[in-house]
């Protein structure tokens, strides 16, 4: 393969504070009353997950906090996690931070002005020529977005490095109120950052980025993402999501694999965002994959929770870990989030 953005190095981080779904719904139930019932229960423990991580210590935190509470964590817990996954992925991939020319941030929990690029270069001593984007408001699907920008960077400029970091805290962003789609949200949302490093390589040892597909569905604009009330950000989650995900996921997976000549079984490795114990089975039946095709993606969900925009980043280092890809193995990569949007990767190794 000739000279192709790669993926050179990926590193993951999360709040050490890690704790079990009886664990979190004891803890709302407490302060709760609607939650104290057989349905909301069945919610949180039948979620296909065992722990989340969350930047809060479950000893004091209480659920009643104020809006200025809670940015105070997303600012805190993002600069605190997004440090340690950047210096996670310099040092598997050899890098020191001066190394780095381009820096992307995607986030959606929280908001910040100086963003959280200036505040990183600041921080983790960036040079100050460093080219810098920061994503907001792109949801679970931001990884790939930003991943893009990364490559439209490295291949503009051949010679020059982009570290893509993706971080979320969602603890910062509960709401509880008596709807099914903030029940959801608190039984399955945790905190994570994951970043990438890309660089123009012709490696047969480097996984590389081959091309991207977006599909957009607008009629859905309304289905997925925050809103904001009382000066807290609220989750809006539609029950429908679920049940078309896998139809939609097949629409723009068709598109990417039609572009590249490519047919569904010449894929060897499925990078799936762990969106839900639902959204992920109704992604293997619309796909038509295998429980093994899908052990990743689970593999995050039940150790993590779903992260937001991180989460399809964590599946890609299992898969990296662990599926053992050889040269030649191809893999795609599905993110969804508001827009609706699904996006999607080509991964070549």
């Amino acid at each position: 393969m000739n000279s192709a953005p790669g993926i050179m190095a990926i590193g993951t981080a999360n709040p050490p504070n890690r704790y079990s779904q009886a664990q979190m719904y004891e803890l709302i139930s407490r302060y709760a009353p609607f939650y104290r019932n057989e349905r909301i229960r069945h919610v949180f423990m039948n979620s296909d997950i065992d722990y989340r991580h969350f930047f809060f210590d479950i000893e004091t935190v209480h659920p009643n906090e104020t809006p200025d509470d809670l940015h105070a964590r997303f600012l805190q817990g993002s600069m605190k996690i997004g440090k340690e996954a950047i210096t996670r992925t310099l040092e598997n991939g050899g890098l020191n931070v001066t190394d780095i020319d381009y820096l992307v941030v995607v986030s959606c929990t929280g908001y910040t002005c100086p963003g959280l690029t200036s505040r990183l270069i600041k921080e983790m001593n960036f040079r100050t020529n460093i080219q810098r984007a920061d994503l907001l408001g792109m949801g679970c699907a931001g990884a790939l977005p930003g991943l893009q920008r990364a490559y439209d960077f490295v291949k503009a400029y051949p010679d020059k490095k982009a570290l893509l970091l993706t971080v979320e805290i969602c603890s910062a962003c509960y709401y509880i109120d008596e709807s099914l789609e903030t029940v959801v949200g608190n039984a399955i949302c945790g905190d994570g950052a994951a970043a990438v490093v890309l660089q123009m390589t012709d490696s047969s040892e480097i996984p590389k980025i081959s091309s991207f597909e977006t599909h957009l569905e607008p009629s859905l604009l309304d289905s997925v993402g925050f809103e904001q009330r009382e000066g807290k950000l609220r989750i809006i989650l539609s029950k429908d999501i679920r049940d078309i995900a896998g139809g939609l996921a097949k629409v723009v997976i068709t598109k990417l694999l039609t572009l590249n000549n490519l047919t569904k079984e010449a894929v060897n490795h499925w990078i799936l965002h762990s969106g839900g114990r639902k959204v992920i089975d109704n992604l293997k039946k619309e796909l038509e994959l295998s429980e093994e095709q899908v052990t990743h993606s689970k593999t995050v969900l039940r150790n993590w929770g779903n992260m937001s925009s991180p989460t399809v980043l964590f599946v890609l280092n299992e898969t990296l870990s662990l599926a053992n890809p050889r040269p030649g193995d191809l893999g795609v990569m599905l993110a969804m989030g508001p827009g609706l949007a699904l996006e999607s990767a080509l991964i070549v190794w």
